[in-house]
């Protein structure tokens, strides 16, 4: 483990030569020719939806709830055509890694497998009339999940947003520089329990990894870990809760040995890099030189998957939060999230972009 950092900046320090022309890293260069293509085979109609203002207050406001619960901004991909879904394909496939595709398309998916699951409920009585007609006007499925610019990519500063039930990707560009959160991903049933699909988890990773290091822990650490016996409904710093987790509850990493590091960045790891690898690369270099040590584990609940959990990571500049609360004392509902503080929705690098640009025009 000592060796991975020197790997990680050797990484960043070469991927300088991967910048283009115009000094942006290849992977935005990527990015912003896939969204053009996209925002070319708009149709007038279309366009008013998708394509908004930078300012626009929905940029900055993100929902993991279904649609039938919460309005999105943008164009579901129900109202697009075969070949713009195509390409908004191309749009996460340049944007995120293959893992962080294969998470997120499978979360789309998994919203048509609801529908599915609660006939087979209905079916088998286990819920009745009333519950089913509920749950079907909460409207899931893969084409309610909407895509929004707000600006255009070639624009200086812009982004866009991809959203719907338990997914929220959220990319500011500003310049030559990129911010990727907050980054929602969730999953229901976090394992689907029935018919072909037996036995499917989205999430899987995060979760084993995460009881691994709790499970990892001496007695005396994991009394220091555990910071609670209640498990939150949801993550604490969930879309609407307006919660910041502003003090560090738990173990360290520098009470931890080798191993129990190694585990705790494999959880790191398993959310950054759901980012394509360039940029995985630079925001996992950052937490590295900002001190692992640093970085605070703590964790509520049973300490087994079937029961009710919930577990954070706190560094010093990122947060990652992992809860599967699920109803009726079942763990079958998984919320994470990973947010870089200070930066959500580029804020940090626009403020520093707005003050150069003063700067500029004072001139």
């Amino acid at each position: 483990m000592p060796k991975l950092p020197q790997f990680v900046s050797l990484f960043t320090i070469i991927m300088l030569f991967l910048t283009g022309a115009n000094g942006q890293p290849a992977y935005m260069q990527d990015i912003r020719i896939a969204s053009a293509a996209f925002i070319k085979t708009l149709e007038p109609t279309q366009k008013r939806m998708a394509l908004l203002a930078f300012n626009d207050t929905s940029r900055i406001k993100w929902n993991n709830l279904p649609v039938g619960m919460r309005a999105r901004a943008g164009i579901n991909i129900g109202k697009m055509s075969d070949d713009q879904r195509k390409l908004l394909h191309r749009i996460l496939s340049v944007s995120l890694s293959s893992q962080g595709y294969l998470k997120a398309t499978s979360i789309l998916h998994l919203d048509n497998l609801l529908n599915a699951y609660y006939d087979t409920l209905l079916y088998r009585k286990e819920i009745d009339e009333r519950t089913y007609k509920f749950l079907m006007e909460l409207q899931w499925s893969h084409r309610n999940f909407y895509l929004a610019f707000y600006g255009l990519p070639s624009d200086s500063v812009w982004g866009y947003k991809l959203e719907g039930h338990h997914l929220s990707i959220n990319f500011s560009f500003v310049g030559d520089k990129l911010c990727v959160t907050p980054f929602f991903i969730g999953t229901d049933p976090a394992e689907y329990p029935i018919n072909e699909y037996a036995g499917w988890r989205v999430l899987g990773q995060e979760e084993d990894l995460g009881l691994k290091l709790i499970l990892s822990l001496s007695p005396a650490q994991r009394k220091k870990a555990i910071i609670s016996d209640k498990v939150p409904e949801d993550i604490i710093t969930g879309a609407e809760s307006g919660k910041r987790l502003v003090d560090y509850q738990g173990i360290t990493a520098a009470e931890m040995n080798a191993e129990q590091k190694a585990i705790l960045l494999y959880i790191v790891r398993e959310f950054v890099f759901n980012m394509e690898y360039e940029k995985a690369f630079v925001e996992y270099d950052k937490i590295l030189k900002a001190g692992i040590d640093k970085i605070y584990f703590g964790w509520i609940g049973a300490l087994e998957e079937t029961k009710q959990h919930y577990f954070v990571l706190n560094g010093p500049g990122f947060l990652i939060e992992f809860d599967n609360y699920g109803f009726g004392g079942n763990a079958n509902h998984i919320h994470a999230i990973w947010r870089e503080k200070g930066n959500e929705f580029g804020e940090d690098l626009l403020k520093k972009h707005y003050q150069q640009e003063k700067h500029k025009t004072s001139k």
